[in-house]
């Protein structure tokens, strides 16, 4: 049975990273399960769910102290389990444009959580706009909706929220 240990890291961005996490995960005697990697203004930041047996687990998770260093990164690290199946939940893609202005996201996830819909993943950017320049705000979005939420009417609030705010915003189921 897999152990699993979750690993966040952050750090001045520069080649070579991912490349020394991912040999120290291995020489461990563990694999990446999951991860997100991105570059946040000159910072480079990771998560990644490693999976192993407890013994690998624990020697990975004393070797951090020297991955930490070696690698001049921040690393904190959680132990966890994997994710229970989400039985009658519906996968949905949710992506938000608009002039960028405070509360977008805020907003957005407010909507949702009143009515018990998760939030599985958020991505957000800022662009110039093609021609006059204003920044403008993106962001995609995977949520899992409950299958006794009706569909038609939370697409209709949905609609009128993000008119009310100004948002230029589609739900869609998830494919593939």
């Amino acid at each position: 049975m897999n152990n699993f240990l979750v690993i966040s890291a952050i750090g001045a961005d520069r080649p070579g990273i991912v490349n020394s996490l991912s040999m120290s995960v291995m020489d461990n005697g563990c694999t990446i399960a999951d991860s997100r990697m991105t570059v946040l203004g000159g910072e480079f930041a990771v998560i990644l769910m490693v999976a192993g047996n407890w013994n690998n687990i624990a020697k990975l998770e004393d070797a951090l102290k020297s991955i930490e260093s070696k690698l001049q990164l921040t690393i904190t690290a959680k132990h966890t389990e994997a994710r229970a199946p989400q039985a009658s939940m519906m996968p949905y893609m949710v992506e938000v444009i608009a002039m960028d202005h405070p509360g977008i996201v805020y907003n957005v996830a407010e909507f949702f959580s009143s009515r018990k819909i998760n939030i599985e993943e958020l991505t957000t950017g800022n662009y110039a706009a093609a021609h006059s320049g204003t920044t403008m705000f993106s962001m995609n979005m995977v949520i899992s909706i409950p299958a006794d939420i009706q569909l038609a009417e939370l697409r209709e609030q949905f609609a009128e929220f993000s008119d009310n705010l100004n948002l230029d915003a589609v739900m869609e189921p998830l494919k593939g």
